[in-house]
Parts: C-alpha cells; sequence; structure tokens
C-alpha cells in the first residue's frame, strides 16, 4: 500500500488505477454534472410556471411531474455521453435498459458531485424516485430472475425488490462471501426464501466463486451458446403480468 501511494497508483480489489485516470475523469465529467444541473435548473422554471398557471385557472388536476435527475437517469446520460462501444453503460443508454445505483455517490462519481457543489449548490440526486421504478419493474414482471455478482448493496437492493412480488422466481448467486459471519453478503439463499425474497417455489443457487471467473462461463454456456436460438426460443415469453391479462382477454 505505500508503496503504490509513493507511486500514485490506487488498489481496487486487484485492480490498479493511476490516479491520472481520476484526473481524466474528472476533466470529462465535471463539465457533464454542470450541462446536467443547469438542465435540471430550466426544467425547474418550467415546471413552476406550469403550476402557476394551473392553479390561476383553478384546475383541479394534479400538478405535473416535476424532473429531477436520479441515479439511474445520470447513469443512462453517462453511458450516451461517453459513446464508446466498449461500455457496458453505451449500450444500456442505446437499448433504454435502466441500470440502478442507489450507492451512486459512494466513489468517485461522489467526489465530482461533492467538488461541484461547492461551486453550485443545488443540484439534486433523487433515490427515491428510483427505488419506485426497480421496485415497479419487480411488481410488475410476469416472472422473474436475479444473477447476484457480489454481495453487499447490491444483493440487498435487488432481493429487496423481489420481496414486493412475494419472491424471484430464479435466483443465482456468485461469490465469495461465506455464512459464518453472519453478513448479508454471505448469506444463503434460503435466508432470502425466509423474508420471501426468493419464493419457497423455487430451486436457488449459490456458487461459491470469483464472479469474474464463473460468470463468463454461466454466459457462454446458456443464452451466448446460441444467440439466435435464444432469441427464437424466447421471443413469444411475457414479461409483464400485464400482457397476460390482456392476452386473457383478447382469448375471451
Amino acid at each position: 500500500g505505500k508503496d503504490l501511494r509513493k507511486k500514485g497508483i490506487n488498489r481496487i480489489g486487484n485492480l490498479l488505477v493511476p490516479n491520472k485516470n481520476y484526473c481524466e475523469f474528472e476533466d470529462w465529467v465535471s463539465p457533464l454534472i454542470e450541462k446536467m444541473h443547469e438542465e435540471q435548473d430550466e426544467a425547474a422554471v418550467e415546471w413552476a410556471k406550469r403550476v402557476v398557471e394551473q392553479q390561476a385557472s383553478k384546475s383541479d388536476d394534479p400538478l405535473p411531474p416535476r424532473f429531477v435527475w436520479t441515479p439511474s437517469k445520470m447513469i443512462h446520460r453517462l453511458g450516451k455521453e461517453i459513446n464508446n462501444h466498449d461500455s457496458v453503460l453505451y449500450w444500456a443508454a442505446v437499448n433504454g435498459i435502466p441500470v440502478f445505483c442507489p450507492a451512486l455517490t459512494d466513489g468517485s462519481v461522489g467526489d465530482m458531485l461533492f467538488f461541484h457543489n461547492y461551486k453550485k449548490p443545488g443540484f439534486i440526486l433523487d433515490i427515491n424516485e428510483d427505488i419506485r421504478k426497480i421496485n415497479d419493474l419487480a411488481v410488475q414482471s410476469h416472472c422473474t430472475g436475479q444473477i447476484i455478482l457480489g454481495g453487499g448493496l447490491v444483493k440487498h437492493h435487488t432481493c429487496n425488490a423481489n420481496l414486493m412480488r412475494n419472491g424471484a422466481d430464479y435466483s443465482v448467486y456468485v461469490t465469495t462471501a461465506q455464512e459464518f459471519d453472519g453478513s448479508d453478503s454471505g448469506a444463503s439463499p434460503d435466508e432470502a426464501v425466509s423474508w420471501g425474497k426468493i419464493r419457497i417455489t423455487a430451486k436457488p443457487v449459490k456458487v461459491s466463486c470469483d464472479a469474474s471467473i464463473a460468470f463468463p462461463l454461466i454466459v457462454s454456456q446458456t443464452f451466448a451458446q446460441n444467440v439466435d436460438q435464444w432469441k427464437e426460443e424466447t421471443k413469444s415469453c411475457v414479461c409483464w403480468a400485464a400482457d397476460l391479462d390482456n392476452d386473457a382477454e383478447a382469448t375471451n
């Protein structure tokens, strides 16, 4: 640790990241945060105008929704702006796949937000809107499956969303954490079953292995083994519970 510190190198688990990478990240993301803050303030002014107009007309309609940034919206914007085909966030943004991160401020992004807040206070990052989104995704799904790599907040946040629908139908944990210390990260699927985060009818699996080793193997031997065949087999699958109701109505 001391030698790395003297060389300006930071250790993240088994990765080494030089300080200059963080400097480059700051140069890229700081102007983007400033732009997002401007967009937030412009949207707030327009929202206030609409509220005043609505109140002046004595309308009984509900107030218009107010735009605020959330971690998932910010991540979408980062993926869009990075415009790099090697980026997972880029492809998530292109395909409209939400990426949730309730602890977005715990890391370099949080550092940038901290610095920005001294230059211009008032930037809002609403985690409440995101918890509604991820829980609604679970509740409205016909069937859910979760592949959880590692533990901690990521594991609990995903499991807790499934609690809102009486548990996930399928569940795979990939982690090196063990049960002996009583941690949530090391807890077995059976612990989640007791909460209703995994259904009692499910057959969950815990893989005790480094996720960077196990997950690529799992992917390569499942849907990625033959993507075209996987797409054909799943094209008629129902994702949302509402779609089942619509199909039933159409049949009747």
